[in-house]
Parts: structure tokens; sequence; C-alpha cells
């Protein structure tokens, strides 16, 4: 049997507001094989962003346990952090977070400045990510030459950039149109075949329809986690395009 992915074990997080002790989360247990697309949900506060930032590694949990990739995650310090981060886990944030003087191209290859590859190898690998997400014919626009769904593709791009075993996407399409939203799900779905680890963080139960497996998140705690039958992306557009 392959091992998980990502492996959690009485996961909790709790902030210190003054004298009071604040939980975010409040000791969650599961697991997410490779290969799985899934879609993390939950009312605001309910603990689903604290998740997300500590599979992500953007944070360190107050107790419990976390594996990614069969490496135990939850005590290791901050430089240890963020080489786990470059090297195992993509980026997709909802207000895409490309830098605006910079070219697609560019914006792709900077996470690998932190790989000690030559500048010719970072922009060949950027470029291959660019045009795998449909953009080869955009790499040298800025971002405010791109429509809201091409900047996010970039985006997708740049966290693809660095061969990640898990994509992880808080609210992708919530800066978008319902038309761009599909079509970026439709780019997840894809990547999702072709093998790759994507982790969702959404509001909207229509985008959580177009993944596997849904985890609903209340007070800190997980209140449901479902098989999905997916829909797809991609006939959901082509029904639009018919109309």
């Amino acid at each position: 049997m392959t091992a998980p992915l990502i492996r959690v074990d009485n996961l909790a997080k709790h902030y210190q507001l003054g004298d009071t002790d604040v939980p975010a989360l409040r000791g969650v247990s599961l697991e997410i094989a490779r290969g799985s697309f899934v879609a993390v949900m939950g009312p605001s506060g309910s603990g689903k962003s604290t998740f997300m930032n500590l599979l992500g590694c953007l944070d360190l949990p107050s107790g419990g346990r976390y594996w990614l990739a069969g490496e135990e995650v939850s005590s290791l310090s901050d430089d240890a952090l963020a080489a786990l981060r470059n090297r195992r886990i993509g980026f997709v944030f909802q207000h895409f977070n490309l830098l605006p003087r910079t070219s697609a191209l560019d914006n792709v290859a900077l996470p690998l400045l932190y790989r000690g590859q030559t500048a010719d190898e970072r922009r060949a690998h950027a470029a291959q990510r660019l045009c795998q997400v449909g953009l080869g014919e955009r790499m040298d626009h800025h971002p405010a030459q791109l429509s809201g769904g091409q900047q996010q593709r970039v985006a997708i791009a740049r966290a693809l950039v660095g061969d990640p075993a898990l994509v992880l996407a808080d609210e992708p399409t919530g800066a978008l149109d319902s038309r761009t939203g599909i079509e970026i799900m439709a780019v997840l779905q894809q990547l999702n075949r072709e093998g790759l680890t994507v982790v969702v963080v959404t509001h909207e139960r229509d985008i959580a329809a177009y993944t596997d497996r849904i985890i609903q998140f209340r007070d800190g705690l997980v209140v449901a986690d479902l098989v999905n039958e997916r829909r797809d992306a991609e006939a959901d557009l082509a029904e639009l395009a018919a109309r």
C-alpha cells in the first residue's frame, strides 16, 4: 500500500490574544493520498486557513504531528521549513501575487533562484511550465497585460516550476468570474490527472464540486470528510460555449 503524501495526527493550533487562548485547530487527524484532488471548506473562523498554513509549512502546530512525503515536519526549524517549501510545495493564491514589473517568464522562474540553477536553466523550466498551462505565447507579457485568468495560469506555472509533490491553492478562483474560475479548475484537473496532488481551499461549493474529496471544517474540527464524484470542468466549459 502506498504511503500517504500527507498525514496529520491530532494537529492543533492555538493563538494567544492577550490573556486569552484562542484554539484555531482542535486536534485534526487525517491522511491525503498521493495524486488526490481535495477541497477544504468551511465558514470564516472554521480553521480551514490555519490548516492550509500548517500543510504549507508556513506555520508550526501547537500540538500534534505532521508528515509530508514521509518526513515529519512538525518541529523543523524555520530554515528547514523554508527549504521544504521550496522543494516540495507549490502555492497558488487568490490574488496571484505576481511581480507587476516582471514578465510572466521571470515571475515563473523566480522560485528557482534558490536552487542554484543558471539563468538559462531557470528560464527553460519556466517556459516549459507556461506552455503547460497554455501561455506559451504570453511569456514576455507583464501581469497588467494579462487577463485575470491568464495571471492565475502564470501563478499555477510558478507553483509547478520546482516540480513539487503538492500544490496548495488558496481560493484560486475567488478573484475571477465564474467562467474563468471553471477554466482554472480545468487546468488543475488536468494537472491532477497527470499525477499531481492538489489541495484547494474554497468557500464555493460549485468549485469544490470539481474535486474528488471534500473536507469540511467548523470550529477547528473536521465535521465532514466526503468522497465526491467530481464534475468535469472541460465538459462544463464545452456546455457553456454551446449556449
